[in-house]
C-alpha cells in the first residue's frame, strides 16, 4: 500500500472479529516497526507489553476498566480484539542517557528537559505501531488507561516502576464499526491549522 493511502485509511477502530487472530509475523513486523521510532539522544526508553493470549487480555480489561461510565458498547467491541500492546515510557532511560559523557547533563535534572520526550517518543512508536496496522489490512485503537486504574494493570502485570504506559494498542480484523460521534467535528483544514513564517 502507497504511504499516503495508509495515513488516509488510518483510523480508530473500535470493533474487531474474535476469530481472526493476527499471524506472528504480522505481531513482529508491528513491533520491528515501533522501535525504529526516532528517539532522543537514541535513548530508546520504550518497552512494549505484548497480551495475546485470550486469559492475558481478559486479566487487561479486568484491570483496566472503570466501572459503569455508558461505555459498554465501546468495550464490546474493543474486548474482541486478539491484540493488545501497551507501549511504556522509561524516564529515566532518558535521564541516564542525558548524563552520558557526550550530553553531559550530569545532574540528571528533569528541569532540563523543555517536555517530557520519553513520552513524545513512545507515542511515536505507538503511531508506528498504528500505521503498520493499516498496511497489514488490520484495524487498530489508540486509547488511554484511566489513571484511576493504573496500579490494578501494573500489579495485574508486574510492569516495573520506572514504566509509565502511555496508553493501549488494541489491534485486529475489523468488523462493522460505529463511526465516532466526535468525527461529526469534522477534520480541521490545514490553512486553519499550520502559520508561515510568523505566527500572527
Amino acid at each position: 500500500m502507497e504511504f499516503g493511502e495508509v495515513v488516509r485509511r488510518r483510523r480508530m477502530v473500535r470493533n474487531y472479529d474474535p476469530d481472526r487472530p493476527v499471524p506472528p509475523e504480522v505481531v513482529q513486523r508491528l513491533l520491528d516497526h515501533a522501535v525504529r521510532a526516532p528517539s532522543a539522544g537514541f535513548a530508546q526508553g520504550w518497552g512494549f507489553l505484548v497480551l495475546e493470549e485470550p486469559a492475558d487480555r481478559d486479566r487487561f480489561w479486568a484491570a483496566a476498566t472503570p466501572g459503569g461510565g455508558g461505555r459498554e458498547r465501546w468495550l464490546a467491541g474493543m474486548r474482541r480484539a486478539p491484540l493488545i500492546v501497551v507501549p511504556h515510557a522509561n524516564r529515566s532511560a532518558y535521564l541516564e542517557r542525558y548524563a552520558e559523557p557526550d550530553k553531559g547533563w550530569v545532574d540528571r535534572s528533569e528541569d532540563r528537559w523543555p517536555v517530557p520526550y520519553w513520552y513524545v517518543d513512545t507515542g511515536f512508536a505507538a503511531l508506528l505501531m498504528l500505521l503498520t496496522a493499516v498496511d497489514e489490512g488490520l484495524g487498530a485503537c489508540f486509547f488511554g488507561i484511566p489513571p484511576d486504574r493504573l496500579s490494578a494493570y501494573r500489579e495485574a502485570f508486574g510492569v516495573p516502576g520506572e514504566y509509565h504506559p502511555i496508553g493501549a494498542i488494541t489491534i485486529g480484523y475489523r468488523a462493522v464499526d460505529h463511526r465516532s460521534p466526535s468525527l461529526r467535528r469534522g477534520r480541521r483544514p490545514v490553512d486553519e491549522v499550520v502559520r508561515r513564517g510568523r505566527w500572527s
